[in-house]
């Protein structure tokens, strides 16, 4: 097994003045965060895709991130990897006494509800004072992510629909907020209101459903790519560009075709999907 004291030597060499690499030297914290977020979607594409080679060079990459920001700190006196590591650790054992000590925990939901109750404890513990439901949802979160955490925090409160169906009629009333904005004027403010109301209660819908948003919109997105490059194929010479939007859309449903013939032979069961 490879050593990470190995890999804390590279990065070391990598920040180091004397030879090290311009590139890496140039870098801070802020400038790094944004690869260490790449890398996280990185890891969850290749889970998405179920490629262990790729999944085990990705781990390795957001490895590298963890990395590359513990080196920076301990340049800068604040903590080194060693103290990373000391922390998890250290976290882990006191969010897990019902395994590592003599508390005992019903079931997944029960240890969730936990685990919560120590994160609020820990909060105080640091002398914040927030007591609110929301307190300690970071604001450094994709917004949707941060929408679906504002949500799960107010159910454990009871401020939650009991099922589905009230989230889609709401679902159903922003589309006519929406749409009555257009009628209006299309006034950007308010058009950006409602359709941020309208993200909202559709990540509401995902979590009433036991979807994850991000992995639906990565299929989403897949989704389009693909059909939309084999419209591409099918256009031919002459290129989308040279079509109109009726001819378009006519290759956007051959290409569907398509997937759905090739989706029935590689599973005979009916397809139910009108997408």
């Amino acid at each position: 097994m490879a050593s990470i004291d190995e890999l804390l030597a590279i990065m070391a060499a990598l920040r180091n003045p004397a030879g090290g690499c311009p590139w890496d030297l140039q870098q801070n914290f802020a400038t790094i965060a944004p690869y260490t977020i790449e890398e996280a979607y990185e890891v969850a594409d290749a889970i998405d895709r179920g490629d262990m080679a790729a999944l085990c060079d990705e781990l390795g990459d957001l490895l590298f991130q963890v990395v590359f920001h513990a080196q920076m700190a301990r340049e800068a006196g604040h903590f080194d990897f060693g103290d990373v590591v000391a922390a998890i650790c250290a976290k882990m054992l006191r969010r897990h006494p019902h395994v590592f000590g003599e508390a005992a925990v019903a079931d997944a939901q029960a240890q969730t509800v936990a685990w919560e109750a120590h994160k609020r404890a820990e909060r105080a513990a640091r002398g914040e004072d927030d007591r609110s439901a929301l307190a300690g949802i970071s604001r450094g979160l994709p917004e949707w992510q941060r929408a679906l955490k504002l949500q799960k925090r107010a159910a454990t409160v009871g401020f939650d629909w009991p099922d589905v169906e009230p989230v889609l009629a709401k679902l159903h009333e922003e589309i006519d907020e929406v749409r009555t904005e257009f009628a209006d004027g299309a006034d950007p403010a308010r058009l950006t209101d409602e359709i941020g109301d309208l993200l909202f209660v559709c990540v509401n819908v995902a979590r009433h459903a036991n979807v994850d948003v991000s992995t639906a919109l990565r299929h989403a997105n897949a989704k389009f790519e693909r059909r939309f490059r084999r419209m591409e194929q099918l256009a031919g010479d002459g290129g989308l560009a040279a079509l109109d939007l009726a001819a378009q859309d006519r290759l956007w449903d051959a290409a569907k075709v398509e997937e759905r013939r090739a989706a029935i032979a590689a599973d005979p069961a009916p397809a139910t999907s009108g997408d």
